[in-house]
């Protein structure tokens, strides 16, 4: 991947959800809920199976993420990063938003 591609994905995870993050923040009356939701986007971005193994095979499972996690490479995690510091960023501007008297919905 070269390095124009690498900054305009990181650009896009950041404002992608730094916007759903703000959005779903805004309507449910949170700071904080897409920085927690986050690890579980990843977790289906990243892996390659489906999400009722983890009940029915948690073992097998588990090890295969891990292995998926384990096999990602390094602009792969910056882009995943970037979207986490969107999703931190969403909850930032709602506090400074909310700290400054905008009430939403």
């Amino acid at each position: 991947m070269g390095i124009p591609q690498l900054l305009v994905s990181m650009l896009l995870f950041i404002v992608l959800f730094l916007g759903i993050g703000f959005i779903l923040n805004m309507l449910l009356r949170t700071s904080w809920l897409m920085a927690v939701v986050y690890p579980i986007v990843v977790i289906l971005i990243v892996d390659k199976i489906r999400f009722f193994k983890y009940f029915t095979e948690p073992a097998e499972s588990f090890k295969r993420l891990a292995d998926n996690f384990s096999a990602l490479g390094g602009a792969d995690v910056i882009i995943l990063s970037s979207g986490f510091l969107g999703a931190i960023l969403s909850g930032v501007v709602i506090k400074f938003l909310r700290k400054n008297g905008y009430q939403m919905f």
